[in-house]
C-alpha cells in the first residue's frame, strides 16, 4: 500500500505527511526521530490501515516538505504545539492514537502534559521516560551503566557545535544507523533523510532539536503546561496519564536495553510494554510485524478502534 501525501496548514507552519487508509477512519498520528524521516512508518502504518486506522505520518519541522518555521524554534514543546494542532487540523477524535519513536516519543510525552490531551491512547518506542530511567540510574547499577551510555551518547555533543557537526551530517547519521541498528541496512532510510534535508539549513534545522534541548532558555511552550492528571509538565515529565503502550530494541545501541526494562514499571495503571528481541533502535523497521502485533493488542485491549466508522471526519487536502 502506497502512501498519499498530504500537506496540512497549522498555525505555526506547513506540515508534509504520508498518509495510508480509509479518509473516514479513527486518526493514527506516527511520529519519526532522528536521524529519521516520515518514511520510518512504511512497514507498520499499512498494517494499521487495514485495520481501518487513518495513518498520517508527518515530517517533523524542518524536514522537507515540512516547513522550517519562522524563529528557528525546534524545542520539545514546539514539536508538541504542532502534534496538538494536527490533531485539530486533521479533525481527530477522542479515539485517536499517537505513537513516537525516538525524538517522536519525547514528543509524546510532551503531548501528554498538555492541559487537554486529545489522545485516547499512546505509544513511545526507544526512548523511555525519565522515571523509567531514574529507577536504573541509582547506586551500583549506574556505575555500571553511565560509561556504557555515554560511549553510545557522544553525537549529542557533536551535534552542538554549529558548522562542525554540518558538514560531518552524512557519515554521522550512517555511522548512527549502523551502531544504534547493528545489521540493519539503512540504505533506504538514509537515501530518504537525505532527500528531506537537502541543504545545509535544513540539517542545521535537524540538529537545532539538540540544541535547543541544551536551551531551555528559548522557551518550551506545552512543556511546561500541567499534566491532566496534575503532575507538572515537561518533556521528561512523567508517564501520561492514560494508559501507554513502551517498546524497546533489545540490541539498542543508542539508549542501552536496561534502561527501558524498568518502563513498565513505572507505568500508570493498564499500560504495557516489551522488549523485543532481535531488534535495535528502529524497532519499527526492524521487527514491524512485532510493533504491530504489541499495537493491535493494545489498543484492541482498550478499545482504541470503537469509533463508529460511518461518521465521517474531517480531511485535510492532500496532493500526489
Amino acid at each position: 500500500m502506497e502512501p498519499r501525501v498530504l500537506l496540512v496548514r497549522i498555525p505555526a507552519l506547513t506540515v508534509g505527511a504520508l498518509t495510508w487508509g480509509p479518509a473516514e477512519g479513527p486518526l493514527a498520528l506516527l511520529l519519526h526521530g532522528f536521524p529519521d524521516t516520515a518514511w520510518t512508518w512504511r512497514h507498520v502504518a499499512p498494517r494499521l490501515a487495514e485495520d481501518g486506522w487513518r495513518v498520517v505520518a508527518p515530517f517533523s519541522r524542518g524536514y522537507a516538505p515540512t516547513d522550517r518555521p519562522a524563529g528557528g524554534r525546534y524545542s520539545v514543546g514546539a514539536l508538541a504545539s504542532d502534534v496538538l494542532a494536527l490533531h485539530t487540523a486533521l479533525g481527530g477524535g477522542d479515539d485517536a492514537l499517537l505513537v513516537g519513536h525516538d525524538w517522536g516519543a519525547l514528543t509524546v510525552y510532551a503531548v501528554a502534559a498538555a492541559p487537554l490531551m486529545p489522545f485516547a491512547r499512546t505509544v513511545a518506542l526507544s526512548v523511555p521516560p525519565l522515571p523509567a530511567i531514574q529507577q536504573v540510574m541509582r547506586g551500583r547499577t549506574a556505575l555500571r551503566l553511565t560509561p556504557r551510555q555515554a560511549r553510545s551518547s557522544w553525537y549529542v555533543g557533536l551535534n552542538q557545535l554549529p558548522g562542525v557537526s554540518e558538514r560531518a551530517f552524512a557519515p554521522l547519521a550512517g555511522k548512527l544507523w549502523r551502531d544504534w541498528s547493528p545489521g540493519y541496512d539503512a540504505a533506504e532510510d538514509l537515501a530518504h533523510l537525505a532527500r528531506a534535508l537537502p541543504t545545509r539549513a535544513h540539517r542545521t534545522a535537524a540538529l537545532s532539536y539538540y540544541r535547543d534541548l541544551a536551551r531551555p532558555w528559548r522557551g518550551r511552550g506545552v512543556e511546561r503546561g500541567p499534566r491532566p492528571d496534575g503532575g507538572p509538565g515537561g518533556a521528561w515529565s512523567p508517564w501520561p496519564g492514560v494508559p501507554t503502550l513502551y517498546l524497546h530494541g533489545a540490541r539498542d545501541g543508542a539508549l542501552l536495553p536496561e534502561l527501558g526494562e524498568r518502563a513498565g514499571a513505572t507505568a500508570p495503571a493498564g499500560s504495557r510494554s516489551a522488549m523485543i528481541e532481535g531488534a535495535g533502535h528502529f524497532v519499527q523497521l526492524e521487527r514491524p510485524d512485532a510493533v504491530v502485533h504489541y499495537v493491535r493488542q493494545f489498543t484492541t485491549q482498550f478499545g482504541a478502534q470503537s469509533t463508529a466508522r460511518s461518521t465521517p471526519r474531517s480531511t485535510a487536502k492532500g496532493t500526489a
